[in-house]
């Protein structure tokens, strides 16, 4: 039979799993709820409103970098919302389609519908297992410097590959350097059209992005006149997109009205909101061969790891940076658990992967949303578009969508951010421009590159430590970092340089203030070391030991062993010729 303390354990443990504030840590919407009053509703209304008229023109134009058809950006923009706000600890961000995620989507499907959405239930399976596993640490081994090499290249390669929608272009190849050399060789085709509605919808929304950013603070002193103006023009400037499209579909059926087919136009889309099913585990190719779940998790190669990982890593970077800035906390696993239920659920709806979007989180945070119910009204919005307004997305033109995603990406090439890499550390320009440079071959090449350089770098480090040497008749030996298994060579090459193989052998003091955790590879060197250091009759003394170290050390009862509890007691005892055996 258990004893008493053994069976009261088990009960508070079990009263620990079932308790209230355990169920609130996995549904955050328990803990503001709670809160919940009418100002936080009248803010959330008008911020969800707000990111909902950004939401479906983005959705639309992301659908296209995806190789979609439009109608699955506006499938993959609705389950966030209702996920979000019960999982969700973040009050600012939205979840949805994102440029980087569509062109990661499309590198790995290729625009197989079918195929998108069951990399999203793959994905969100994946996400959503490393949360309950407690895994988002993992995150931390991509690098700041592939990120942000990843994310130029990104916004290049999207950016670019909208150019031929602008020029009304057709076949022109999906791959980046074809796609560069075909636009430039059928630059004569440009549709005038076009042309002319793409590059003006960009000027506009550049002047809008541009008055935005421009516009002063309010003043106390201004008057009601110019307070009111001012909000106009932030509520112009926010909107941006959804007018641009709407004003660009307006031109277009204007024109098709009397007849004349100036603009390449989306076209007709399937009408109504998703059906509720399971992905669809296998696929039929375009002569008619069925493809098995099997062959298309084996297509999907390396995405399968590429594309959960860039979404949780994009997710709560943001969370993170809008958390820090109004001033709460966010729990990261909790947001690896909300995307990947977002991911999983979404697929049932005929979603392809989604992640935080940066751009409609900065709008949501600046109108003021008081929770995550804000995205609760933003899906709603996304609905009701579905529901009533696919026939009128016949006549976006291509051209608008195409300017509205140029405008969204290009703050992502960070050029400044590779001159501050030069003046800081000019070795972490390595992995970003192997990441740069491999991503314009394949996304997911990109980021698997840079994360081996970046690891390589960080295993030499650790193989390689600062060691500072320098005389005071004794050499002394200051360890610059830790001391682990892959650097015992080393260490062990440079005691016999410039100690062991000198004329005549000198007794080294090791300074490992640095060095905090040590193994049985590292013990095993240090016995052989202070094995030829007696033979040579010499010394090897440790000094700054910290506790946890000196007692690994003394428990391996080595032979020899002689520790100071500073540099100075073992220099003056290798002077006084005193020696202290342990």
């Amino acid at each position: 039979m258990m004893d008493q303390p053994l069976l009261r354990r088990v009960s508070d443990s079990r009263r620990g799993c079932c308790s209230y504030s355990t169920l609130k840590s996995w549904l955050p919407i328990l803990s503001w709820l709670p809160r919940y009053n009418r100002k936080w509703l009248q803010m959330d209304l008008l911020a969800g409103l707000t990111v909902g008229l950004t939401t479906v023109p983005q959705a639309l134009a992301y659908a296209e970098v995806a190789g979609l058809p439009v109608q699955y950006g506006l499938y993959s923009a609705f389950m966030g919302g209702f996920i979000y706000s019960l999982l969700g600890t973040s009050k600012d961000v939205t979840l949805g389609p994102t440029a980087i995620m569509s062109l990661l989507c499309f590198s790995v499907v290729g625009g197989h519908p079918n195929q998108a959405v069951l990399l999203s239930l793959l994905c969100g399976l994946i996400q959503a297992v490393m949360a309950l596993l407690r895994l988002g640490f993992l995150l931390d081994f991509i690098s700041y410097p592939v990120i942000k090499g990843f994310t130029c290249a990104a916004a290049i390669t999207i950016g670019f590959g909208q150019v031929k929608n602008i020029l009304g272009l057709k076949g022109v190849p999906q791959e980046f350097f074809l796609q560069v050399y075909y636009t430039f060789y059928k630059i004569s085709e440009a549709r005038i059209g076009d042309m002319v509605l793409g590059l003006l919808c960009l000027a506009l929304l550049i002047v809008l992005v541009v008055m935005k950013k421009n516009l002063t603070s309010e003043d106390s002193d201004d008057s009601t006149c110019s307070r009111v103006a001012r909000k106009l023009v932030w509520t112009v400037a926010t909107m941006r997109n959804a007018l641009v499209v709407v004003a660009a579909s307006c031109v277009a059926f204007s024109w098709d009205a009397y007849g004349y087919q100036v603009f390449t136009i989306t076209g007709k889309t399937s009408q109504g909101l998703p059906p509720f099913k399971p992905p669809p585990t296998s696929d039929i190719t375009a002569n008619g061969t069925v493809i098995s779940f099997r062959e298309i998790v084996e297509g999907f190669g390396e995405g399968l790891a590429v594309i959960p990982f860039m979404g949780l890593l994009e997710s709560i970077a943001i969370a993170k940076a809008f958390a820090s800035q109004n001033d709460y906390r966010i729990d990261a696993n909790q947001e690896l658990l909300a995307i990947g239920v977002t991911n999983i659920m979404g697929s049932f709806v005929s979603a392809y992967p989604v992640t935080g979007s940066f751009g409609r989180t900065a709008v949501n945070s600046q109108t003021g949303v008081c929770s995550p119910a804000g995205g609760i009204v933003t899906s709603v919005i996304v609905l009701l578009s579905l529901a009533f307004l696919m026939p009128a997305f016949y006549y976006i033109p291509k051209a608008s969508l195409a300017a509205v995603i140029i405008c969204a990406v290009s703050p992502m090439v960070d050029y400044p951010v590779v001159a501050k890499m030069w003046r800081t550390r000019k070795l972490d320009l390595l992995p970003f421009v192997v990441t740069f440079l491999m991503s314009f071959w394949q996304v997911q090449y990109g980021i698997v590159g840079g994360v081996a350089v970046s690891g390589a770098l960080l295993l030499y480090n650790t193989a390689r430590p600062q060691i500072k040497v320098s005389d005071h008749g004794v050499l002394v030996m200051e360890l610059g970092s830790g001391l682990s298994f892959p650097a015992t060579e080393y260490l062990s090459r440079i005691i016999h340089t410039q100690a062991l193989q000198a004329s005549p052998p000198q007794s080294v003091v090791l300074d490992c203030h640095h060095v905090s955790v040590i193994d049985y590879s590292v013990i095993s060197e240090l016995s052989d070391l202070l094995r030829q250091f007696k033979l040579r009759e010499v010394r090897l003394v440790f000094s700054r030991l910290r506790p946890s170290v000196l007692d690994v050390l003394l428990a391996s009862d080595l032979q020899g062993l002689t520790y100071t509890d500073t540099v100075e007691a073992a220099l003056q005892m290798e002077s006084s010729g005193l020696r202290k055996d342990q």
